[in-house]
């Protein structure tokens, strides 16, 4: 067999890759263990979860609308309905990205693929046979694996991301390790289906690295829901007994070192699937953390293989992932492109939900950076007061001179809908002035980008604060 460009791994990135590839007129092939493309992010990660979420953020808001006095009885879970609600959104978009490969006359070929040299791939079968496809170009889009953690025991009470995903059953009890987004977003539709959640996080605050006055309302709002959040505490050791898993912790707010719980979650990270590829029949180099090294063009070491997504590290995520796909296809094709994002958006799907994209108030701290900083809360917002939801904030980075935008952070009901107008700006090099002057509809959420971009001028309709200097 041969192709002008074969992708190996056909999730986010690696899909993207391959129809930018044909729609540019290249012959490509796209190799994926899975049946249909997808990959992590639509068959066990992005999709699934929130589907999910979306269930249990309804079963959240029907039981707080007693507030607006409206009362619903306690929902009824059917979980193999809901398994199969989810399992029919994952296959209606693996069905829909098949025709799409199939209408650009991609070949795809399910298999497990490995560089026998730098222009030839062998694919290994189910059935155990194997193909050999030669390929002028390779773009390596592999992605990750959940990773894993000291004191693990190998039973099935122990979750990783895709096996709670699956969601076997609702434990009594269950302990999350690790306070990320994955930890939480999935901590919180077992709360809300029944489970008594305890979080254990080893840094000192939940979502490390993301700027705490963002995080504050989340933690504020989770604390009613989850039983316990232990930080700045580790697990030392795990014992699989008749009843559960007795886990003992060490951290300064556990009072009571040993647990038994139910189940247990192990969510602290992932790791790039790096291994397995026949990287050492190439000049291809990766790092000591498994990443391949790319250059802005997603260029290895090797200069007819490409490589894009998890497995070169960065923001793990599924659209920085698909826009890396296109930038390599493109310079295959020819194109003058680089991968120079100046902000990729990042969002937490917890309830409620975080957003944010360029640079952070942490990162500006670190670096010794002055920037001015607006926070416009959503108590000064209406439309969050119909939603009652004014536990949130929008704030914005700018540079004190120039007042262009820098940075955008948003936390509560819909974040992740609203980042895009901040990515949008950081990337157009936007000024405060564009967001101000720009009409947002009344009453929306999106007018609180609107209102905290004024009040960087001292001019904000629904929140005073007056200009300095």
């Amino acid at each position: 067999m041969t192709a002008h460009v074969a992708v190996i791994g056909a999730g986010p990135g690696g899909y993207a890759a391959a129809f930018m590839a044909a729609d540019l007129g290249m012959d490509v092939a796209l190799i994926d263990a899975e049946s249909n493309p997808g990959g992590t992010c639509l068959l066990r990660g992005c999709i699934p979860s929130k589907a999910l979420l979306h269930m249990a953020k309804t079963i959240h808001e029907a039981r707080e609308a007693a507030a607006w006095g409206v009362r619903f009885g306690e929902p009824k879970l059917d979980l193999k309905k809901i398994r199969e609600n989810t399992q029919s959104v994952v296959k209606q978009l693996t069905d829909g990205l098949s025709k799409l490969a199939a209408a650009r006359k991609i070949k795809y070929i399910q298999g497990r693929a490995s560089l026998f040299d730098a222009q030839t791939l062998t694919i290994f079968h189910e059935d155990g046979s194997e193909d050999r496809l030669k390929a002028e170009y390779i773009i390596i889009a592999a992605g990750s694996r959940p990773a894993i953690f000291g004191p693990l025991i190998d039973s099935p009470r122990i979750m990783n991301s895709t096996s709670a995903l699956l969601l076997p059953d609702i434990p009594k009890s269950l302990l999350v390790i690790g306070g990320g987004y994955i930890g939480l977003e999935l901590g919180f539709v077992y709360a809300t289906l029944g489970s008594r959640v305890t979080v254990v996080e080893l840094t000192d605050g939940l979502l490390p690295g993301v700027d705490r006055d963002l995080v504050k309302p989340l933690a504020a709002h989770i604390e009613g829901h989850f039983e316990n959040i232990f930080l700045n505490t580790r697990v030392t050791d795990m014992k699989l007994q008749k009843d559960g898993i007795r886990v003992s912790m060490e951290g300064p707010e556990v009072k009571k070192p040993t647990r038994v719980f139910e189940k247990a979650l192990v969510a602290v990270g992932r790791k790039p699937n790096a291994s397995g590829l026949g990287l050492k029949s190439t000049r291809v180099e990766i790092d000591e953390h498994g990443f391949i090294q790319v250059d802005a063009q997603r260029r290895t070491a090797e200069p007819n293989i490409f490589a894009i997504g998890d497995v070169v590290g960065g923001a793990m995520l599924a659209h920085k992932a698909t826009h890396e796909g296109r930038i390599a296809a493109e310079v295959i094709a020819g194109a003058n492109a680089a991968f120079e994002p100046r902000a990729v958006p990042a969002v937490v799907f917890t309830d409620p939900e975080i957003a944010w994209c360029g640079l952070t108030e942490t990162e500006a701290q670190k670096a010794g950076r002055k920037v001015t900083i607006s926070r416009f809360p959503w108590a000064a917002s209406g439309r969050a007061a119909t939603l009652r939801r004014t536990d949130g904030l929008t704030k914005i980075l700018c540079d004190p001179e120039t007042r262009q935008v820098l940075g955008v952070g948003v936390v509560g009901h819909g974040a992740g809908e609203l980042i895009a107008e901040g990515a949008l700006a950081i990337e157009m090099g936007a000024l405060a002035d564009d967001l101000d002057m720009t009409i947002h509809p009344h009453p929306t959420l999106s007018e609180t980008i609107m209102e905290s971009a004024g009040a960087i001028l001292g001019q904000s309709t629904h929140f005073h604060r007056p200009k300095r200097g």
